[in-house]
């Protein structure tokens, strides 16, 4: 079966092979649960933050409602309907002309009136004469498909709310006798007489325990004038019980919100917080516990670069500055190694030099053992001071700020000196360069320490009657600048080696009087400016590999 640990799972999005990763860093990510909040910070923010987010706009939804004022028009709009109706239902038993009296029953029967009507459950009807006086109540039995029933559904939300909350506020203010509410029927029968006066009125009234109750009056009318009127009040706690239910809704609503937010405010931070913690905890493995030691195994970063995001950026940046991090030290320490290796050369000489010398006796001899001598310090200081170039080589190229230039400038300055002394040889200098400048961007004096070494080199092989040749050429959005010459030429086993630290193939007559570093300067110089520098043989024709070399030639390529 085919392995797929580097499918994208969900949590990590990304887990990197067994191979890329330390067995202590897979030990941690196994305790380490899919949803963690004690060990996550960033987890807890971002839920925290989401949260906070949803509760503000539940709250603003819930305080900004006007779902009650409009259960409370509805209602009024409806209770004044009624109470009309019931008012006109009165007034078509009255004869015309024939004198009423609603408290004495004269002219209209107001019980037997009342008993023929019917009326919505829990709505209270009363009859008022002129004086105020109730001369008829009833209360409706029959639930109407308008109207709710009394069984509004488990608010247990919103009744858990409000004991909570009348709980706190009960902590903070002081305990003071409730008001006591009128009946519901005096509240009634002061909106009598306004109705009389006035027509039909309507107006929010508390009945015992609080609850809001609509009521409207409305007159009854023989001929034009008031002989009573006619009063309803709406079912006992009907609005606060619509608006319990309408409140139940959206908090059932925010339960849900609130479950979906928390899962998926989860799943979004496992998808942040577990592939952070897995870099920072690979970072850290570098270090044990208490931090004083290092650890002896190498970090290795987890490979989340499949992730097109920032961490899949983060962790293609730490991969690559851990991996820069031990080609230093690799090259570091391949750098100590050459370096003991070739000042053992010298010093090596210099015992047997010194040695021998104690034995000897002939002054000639003597004298033989210290021109030895000499030239082994001579060889020891070169190569110690290009010891000491090359290693701080590395910390110049990153300080120091690149500046631009012009290319040919510099190398017509350097061909005025270096030209001289060619000619003090016998060796012809022949300079190419381009009428135009060439503008680059780089450390002018890092890049003439390698044309320095590069001409240098080429004066050092050649001989009386030799030639040199320096031009440059532009290619589009690259510079190359050539060294060429016509002396002996690099041998083929040579060429892929002169580039490295302390090679050198020179005749025996120099054998000493180069470190083998200056090469190796060079590219490294090239390299960090973004160019490239190799190295070739000068042949009659490229057909025949085999023939003799007219000379070496080498070529800087940088970008423009």
């Amino acid at each position: 079966m085919q392995d797929r640990s580097g499918d994208v799972v969900l949590g990590d999005d990304w887990v990197a092979p067994n191979s890329t990763v330390s067995q202590e860093l897979r030990v941690k990510r196994a305790r380490r649960s899919l949803f963690s909040l004690r060990g996550s910070p960033l987890t807890r923010k971002i839920i925290t933050f989401n949260l906070i987010a949803l509760i503000v706009l539940v709250g603003g939804l819930l305080y900004l409602n006007d779902s009650r004022d409009s259960l409370v028009l509805q209602r009024a709009g409806a209770l004044v309907g009624e109470t009309q109706l019931v008012g006109d239902v009165f007034e078509a038993q009255m004869a015309d002309g024939a004198p009423v009296n609603l408290a004495t029953d004269d002219g209209i029967d107001v019980s037997a009136t009342l008993d023929g009507l019917t009326l919505r459950n829990g709505v209270e009807l009363y009859v008022f004469d002129t004086s105020r006086n109730l001369v008829g109540q009833t209360t409706g039995g029959v639930t109407s498909p308008a109207a709710p029933s009394g069984d509004i559904g488990n608010t247990i939300i919103t009744d858990s709310l409000t004991a909570l909350w009348s709980a706190i506020s009960g902590l903070f203010s002081e305990e003071t006798a409730p008001d006591k509410v009128p009946s519901l029927e005096r509240q009634v029968t002061s909106l009598v007489p306004a109705a009389m006066a006035g027509g039909t009125r309507v107006d929010t009234l508390r009945d015992a325990n609080g609850g809001t109750v609509i009521a409207a009056a409305t007159p009854i009318l023989q001929n034009g004038a008031p002989i009573g009127a006619v009063a309803m009040t709406s079912a006992a706690g009907e609005i606060d019980k619509l608006a319990r239910r309408e409140r139940e809704r959206v908090l059932q609503m925010f339960v849900v919100a609130l479950l979906v937010s928390v899962g998926l405010s989860l799943v979004l931070a496992s998808t942040i917080a577990n592939p952070l913690a897995d870099l920072a905890e690979a970072a850290e493995l570098g270090r044990d516990r208490n931090a004083r030691r290092f650890n002896p195994g190498r970090i290795r970063i987890p490979d989340l670069t499949a992730r097109p995001d920032e961490i899949g950026r983060l962790s293609r940046a730490l991969r690559g500055m851990v991996a820069a991090l031990y080609n230093r030290i690799d090259g570091n320490e391949q750098f100590a190694a050459d370096v003991a290796h070739e000042i053992k050369n010298p010093l090596a000489s210099l015992q047997s030099a010194v040695g021998t010398l104690r034995m000897i006796k002939r002054e000639d001899q003597r004298g033989k053992l210290l021109d030895v001598i000499e030239h082994d310090v001579r060889r020891l200081d070169r190569l110690v001071s290009d010891i000491s170039n090359a290693s701080r080589l590395d910390a110049e190229l990153v300080k120091e700020e690149e500046q631009s230039f012009n290319l040919l400038e510099m190398l017509d300055n350097l061909s005025q000196y270096l030209g001289e002394d060619a000619r003090a040889k016998g060796i012809d200098y022949i300079t190419d360069l381009p009428p135009d400048p060439i503008v680059i961007q780089g450390l002018e004096a890092r890049l003439a320490q390698v044309f320095v070494n590069l001409i240098t080199n080429a004066i050092s092989f050649c001989e009386e009657g030799d030639a040199i040749r320096i031009w440059a050429r532009r290619r589009a959005n690259r510079v190359l600048v050539v060294v060429e010459d016509t002396g002996p030429g690099i041998p083929d086993e040579a060429l892929s080696k002169i580039f490295k630290r302390f090679y050198s193939q020179r005749p025996e007559e120099h054998f000493g009087n180069n470190s083998g570093l200056g090469l190796a300067i060079s590219k490294q110089i090239v390299e960090a400016h973004g160019g490239v520098i190799w190295a070739e043989n000068i042949r009659p024709t490229e057909a025949d590999i085999t023939s003799d070399p007219l000379g070496a030639r080498f070529v800087v390529g940088l970008p423009v």
